[in-house]
């Protein structure tokens, strides 16, 4: 019998979580579907409803529902439990359970080129849905240094005080940051300052960036954010967020077949479908 899948989501039209999917079931000679199912935030609870009528067997969360999901599941996985958000729900056996591998998929891409982040001292620009679940994780992993900046100071300090991992966190203003980018090893760009439309906009200036420091930023599009061409020019590292995408559903895949699936055919798929390269 067909097994059922979905994205859902407020926007949802955008989401390239289907197509990625959707090619993996194929590939791997399952019988599944995933589909985008749009619930309005104002009718969240009877699209919820709808949901666990349509015998899911499990479902992607995106914007803005990520924490309003929470009370719907019957159990979460403590890591998605710390960071109060949810972006993967395995349904089985009656019971929806809820992780986050937003933050795991961050991890996971972010080793693979950068595999010293322990003993690296640490900036995280932003502290959105986004940095908190990247800063728990690095938190997690054992990072012993992660200073985040935000222009919203109180954000951040809330941020800092609910994190349940042992970590050394400062807090500062991006006018502070600037002028310390010099002592960072890796400086993680989380808000969605340049992504598309809004492509000549930064969260920060990189002036003071050092040679070879590795600069992340979560946004795939466009490819080259400009935070990322600017740090590029300073001679840094660079990441976008393609790597993020494609592991936070290689990690949502794992849990619903328990296979961990082939990550380069995601990344093509991914690239094929912006229709450009990663950097």
């Amino acid at each position: 019998m067909r097994k059922n899948y979905a994205v859902i989501g407020d926007p949802i039209q955008h989401s390239m979580s289907p197509v990625m999917h959707n090619d993996l079931f194929q590939f791997y000679g399952l019988d599944a579907e995933m589909k985008k199912i749009h619930i309005k935030k104002e009718q969240f609870e009877s699209g919820i409803n709808k949901l666990r009528e349509m015998n899911i067997s499990g479902f992607n969360v995106t914007v803005p529902h990520k924490q309003a999901i929470i009370p719907f599941l019957d159990e979460l996985d403590p890591l998605s439990k710390a960071i109060g958000a949810v972006n993967t729900v395995v349904c089985e056996d009656g019971k929806w359970i809820g992780y986050n591998t937003d933050g795991e998929g961050y991890l996971k891409g972010l080793l693979k080129q950068f595999p010293d982040v322990k003993q690296t001292r640490t900036l995280i620009i932003g502290s959105g849905g986004a940095a908190r679940g990247i800063y728990f994780t690095l938190a997690h992993y054992g990072v012993q240094q992660i200073d985040i900046c935000n222009r919203t100071l109180s954000k951040a300090e809330a941020l800092k005080e609910a994190c349940p991992y042992p970590v050394n966190t400062t807090i500062m203003e991006t006018t502070q940051a600037e002028k310390k980018l010099g002592e960072y090893g890796l400086v993680i760009q989380t808000t969605s300052i340049g992504m598309s439309p809004n492509i000549d906009a930064s969260p920060i200036q990189m002036s003071n960036l050092m040679d070879g420091t590795f600069v992340s930023d979560i946004i795939y599009n466009p490819s080259e954010t400009k935070i990322l061409m600017d740090a590029k020019a300073k001679g840094a590292i660079i990441q976008n967020g393609i790597d993020m995408f494609i592991y936070q559903g290689a990690l949502a895949f794992e849990k619903w077949q328990r296979i961990f699936p082939d990550t380069e055919r995601m990344r093509q798929n991914v690239l094929a479908q912006l229709g450009g390269l990663s950097c």
